[in-house]
């Protein structure tokens, strides 16, 4: 059985330290802090800043800056609850807001009778 040598050990040990500082900034997770709230139903029906057709049955939310397409866990700081929505569209457009949610994705959330909620969302972010 062939010896261990701390030279090998040390060799090993930086090796795979290496590994697991490339595999978690490949994926890196972010978190937003701020305030959500949810579309108004006029906006049924309409196009969206990617061109799909808005619908409050769905579960889809605008962001100032994320890509469209991106997925985001949403959670509701005053409640616990949680949803993951789609990117669709831009905004919110108003001051201390992160992310405007479809009516849909704001009743699982537990928010339809404040309107706005303190929220946190956490998306990977893509290189």
């Amino acid at each position: 059985m062939p010896m261990i040598t701390k030279k090998y050990t040390r060799t090993l040990f930086v090796l795979c330290s290496a590994i697991l500082i490339l595999l978690s900034s490949c994926s890196r997770k972010i978190t937003e802090s701020g305030k959500a709230s949810y579309y108004a139903d006029k906006f049924e029906g309409r196009k969206t800043a990617s061109g799909s057709i808005f619908h409050q049955n769905k579960m889809t939310a605008a962001h100032r800056t994320l890509p469209f397409g991106t997925k985001v866990k949403v959670v509701n700081i005053a409640n616990g609850r949680t949803v993951k929505v789609t990117i669709t569209d831009r905004g919110p457009f108003a001051e201390g807001r992160v992310i405007d949610l479809s009516k849909k994705a704001a009743k699982k959330l537990g928010m339809i009778s404040t309107g706005v909620a303190p929220v946190e969302i956490k998306y990977k972010k893509k290189k």
